[in-house]
């Protein structure tokens, strides 16, 4: 027996799926690269990494950080995930490019042939009819089918096209997160959408015999486990080959991010039921055929000692990403001293702007970690630490001025507790400052989000343990970057680039 949420990390908007007796769930991984991850289970709810769908997107200004640009809060989000003859399809929209993307592949591991289709389709979802015709379902408040062409590139000419159901008068979130599937002869289309008159995510559901038929329906899951209010919707269903039905939506459980959650499935009437009693199950068992499977952490700790073969530079371990596209030629593992390392290519304004930034999700209901950070090359201006990585950061990091070295805690404070403000102060505040004989320390930072409590505390190494310094820090899940809070390796240069910083033995508690 397990307990939901099954992964207690960052997964919003997952889409499922069953190959044989393998499951695969993609997810939303917006501006981190590689991205569109798709991970591995053998039971729902042990999940791994199984590959990224791509290592760099269209490698714009924006994706690569230049000057000022970034794609915060947008990137690819809400992928459909299907296998059909022998192929993998993942579909998405990028919300800074506004184009939809088609990735193909034989393998889940890739390698995965990208396309584009025309059009712009907002948390679409695909749909193989026994027919060989394919439709895509997609829309925010207003939700279209459209039946597109054999290579699946654009609208079919003379196609179908249709509205199927409306729900625009929603003055908080009308329907969207399409999930369509053909089951028991009849079309199913799962949606999520708000309560109209307070936020909360309920999971609907509305069903047709015909594609050009009507569908009728509403909400089939209102529950938040009792966790503040927040609902657990949007996502995929999909049966196990013992002819089980399940469903992995998602529960906003703030700072943290949006995290995955499995609901069981039932059918009365040819209709779909979720959870028990209209209830989410808080412990969960499902059959497994691989009992004797160990799964890799989705999170971890690094030595940051990798053998690339003489070959040059390989992937790091699949549980890091960047902030955004990487500069390869600003980054690169040290093999003799066993690091991490980041060379500065521009002048930024803080951690938030800065190349080839490190980053794992965070997890709740608390995770904190630490690494060893050399900055015998940094240059004065310099800033190389460790960070809560959302609009609203916070950071500890070694600074350098006028030669000396200095540990210094800064933060950037959200204005208000909205979901849809950005945090003032662009720059952050520096809220302590000490002084350091080495240009090698060791820091800390911890979280804390049971029952979004969402709080960071900062600390640095001492010969009597860790010391924390500066203010414990407010985090908050907002738009800006619509994203989980993430630990974040970083280095950034305020005066002249080119220094370097080296991080060794970060470990994850």
């Amino acid at each position: 027996m397990e307990t939901n949420p099954i992964l207690r990390l960052d997964y919003p908007d997952p889409d499922v799926i069953r190959v044989d007796d393998t499951y695969y769930m993609v997810s939303t991984t917006m501006h981190f690269m590689p991205g569109c991850e798709i991970l591995r289970s053998y039971d729902l709810i042990h999940w791994e990494h199984a590959s990224f769908v791509y290592e760099v997107l269209d490698s714009t200004p924006a994706q690569r950080l230049q000057d000022e640009d970034n794609i915060y809060g947008k990137g690819m989000w809400a992928a459909t995930f299907r296998y059909n003859k022998g192929f993998f399809y993942i579909l998405f929209v990028a919300n800074d490019t506004r184009k939809t993307y088609l990735y193909t592949s034989k393998q889940v591991i890739g390698p995965w042939k990208k396309q584009h289709v025309e059009g712009f389709y907002h948390d679409a979802s695909l749909l193989f009819d026994d027919d060989d015709r394919v439709y895509i379902v997609y829309g925010n408040k207003q939700i279209f089918i459209t039946e597109l062409r054999e290579d699946l590139l654009g609208p079919k000419l003379d196609g179908l096209h249709r509205m199927i159901i409306s729900e625009d008068w929603n003055p908080i979130l009308g329907y969207e997160g399409s999930h369509i599937y053909k089951i028991h002869n009849k079309y199913y289309i799962f949606l999520i959408h708000s309560d109209a008159k307070e936020w909360k995510r309920i999971e609907a559901c509305f069903v047709s015999d015909s594609l050009d038929g009507t569908f009728i329906g509403g909400d089939i899951l209102n529950d938040d486990m009792g966790y503040r209010n927040q609902g657990v919707a949007q996502g995929g269903i999909v049966d196990t080959k013992d002819g089980e039905w399940y469903a992995i939506l998602f529960q906003d459980r703030g700072a943290v991010g949006r995290i995955p959650v499995l609901v069981p499935v039932t059918w009365k009437n040819d209709y779909p039921v979720f959870g028990e009693d209209g209830k989410v199950p808080k412990e969960i068992t499902t059959n497994s055929h691989n009992l004797k499977y160990i799964y890799q952490p989705l999170v971890g700790s690094d030595d940051f000692i990798y053998d690339f073969n003489g070959m040059g530079k390989d992937k790091l371990k699949s549980f890091w990403q960047w902030n955004h596209e990487p500069d390869s030629n600003s980054w690169f593992i040290d093999q003799e001293k066993n690091g991490y390392c980041i060379r500065t290519q521009k002048l930024a304004k803080d951690m938030t702007q800065t190349n080839n930034t490190l980053t794992q999700r965070m997890k709740f209901p608390s995770c904190a970690a630490f690494v060893t950070v050399d900055g015998a090359k940094l240059n004065d201006g310099d800033f190389a630490g460790i960070g809560a990585l959302q609009g609203c950061f916070g950071m500890i990091a070694l600074t350098r001025e006028n030669g000396k070295y200095y540990i210094s805690m800064q933060a950037r404070k959200a204005p208000n507790t909205s979901l849809g403000q950005e945090s003032e102060n662009a720059h952050g505040v520096e809220y302590a400052r000490i002084p350091v004989e080495s240009s090698e320390v060791t820091l800390k930072l911890s979280v804390d989000f049971m029952n979004q409590k969402d709080e960071a505390t900062f600390y640095y190494l001492t010969e009597n343990g860790f010391i924390q310094l500066g203010i414990v820090h407010s985090l908050y899940f907002k738009l800006d970057h619509f994203a989980g809070c993430r630990f974040a390796l970083f280095t950034y240069s305020t005066n002249q680039y080119g220094g370097i910083a080296r991080f060794q033995n970060f470990v994850y508690e």
